[in-house]
């Protein structure tokens, strides 16, 4: 798993690292945000996960920064790594994944920390964070017009879209479906990737990557290869997401 979330970033890494300052200004799909705003916000993650991890009292008392402003501190936490120079802001990113990586490599078992939602493990810790490298990655990939190849670290990004389900309806006041759903992706070396009962009345299906790009919110579900048998899995669909806090709109389809 730590193995997986250092070849994302490193990934995103080579892609962001050798650009000039003048690229760093540039609007990404996120409305408001640029490519500044994303790494900014990848390093602000990543330092408050390293808090988690090495301090949870620390943790816990600036967190509550986070419950007075649920809607807001997000977008306030990007904008002000934002302002540093490009340079500085790529040093502190790099720097704040790799001490994370080494607390992760080094809790001890069994150790759960806390969270903006429920209290994580080492390797669930991990996991969300290659979602998140992975996702806002896309949100760069897509400004600086770039087509990354999917790769097999996919599957964690889909683990957490399935496992997320009965958040996305929690979030929004909803209550999530009480029978399990079948979920079937063809991953990008074309084996099947499969999750809940086989004879589950309620199926997704479609390729791995269309999957993810749904659960982080980074395309319209018009624009993807996604299908649904079933009411449940239909309306899944259209609020499907892979991380915490409140619901985002999403993307538009596109062309609208």
């Amino acid at each position: 798993m730590l193995s997986d979330l250092r070849g994302e970033s490193e990934e995103l890494d080579r892609l962001v690292g050798p650009l000039g300052p003048e690229r760093w200004v540039l609007a990404t799909p996120s409305p408001g945000w640029s490519l500044a705003h994303q790494i900014a916000h990848l390093a602000w993650t990543d330092a408050a996960a390293l808090l988690a991890v090495t301090d949870p009292g620390a943790f816990a008392a600036e967190s509550g920064t986070a419950r007075a402003a649920p809607d807001t501190f997000v977008d306030e936490g990007a904008a002000a790594g934002a302002l540093l120079p490009p340079a500085e802001l790529l040093a502190r990113w790099r720097d704040g994944r790799a001490r994370l990586h080494e607390a992760l490599r080094g809790a001890p078992p069994g150790a759960r920390f806390p969270w903006y939602g429920p209290p994580m493990s080492a390797a669930s810790m991990a996991t969300a964070r290659l979602m998140e490298t992975w996702a806002h990655g896309q949100d760069i990939a897509d400004a600086l017009g770039v087509r990354r190849e999917p790769t097999a670290r996919l599957r964690h990004v889909a683990w957490i879209g399935v496992r997320a389900r009965d958040y996305a309806y929690l979030v929004r006041g909803e209550s999530p479906p009480a029978e399990p759903f079948r979920v079937e992706l063809t991953c990008p070396g074309g084996e099947l990737w499969t999750y809940g009962p086989e004879d589950a009345a309620q199926r997704v299906t479609g390729p791995a990557l269309d999957f993810c790009l749904l659960a982080t919110q980074r395309a319209h579900r018009a624009d993807l290869a996604v299908r649904a048998e079933g009411a449940d899995a239909d309306a899944w669909l259209d609020i499907a997401q892979a991380f915490a806090g409140p619901a985002g709109p999403g993307r538009a389809p596109r062309g609208a």
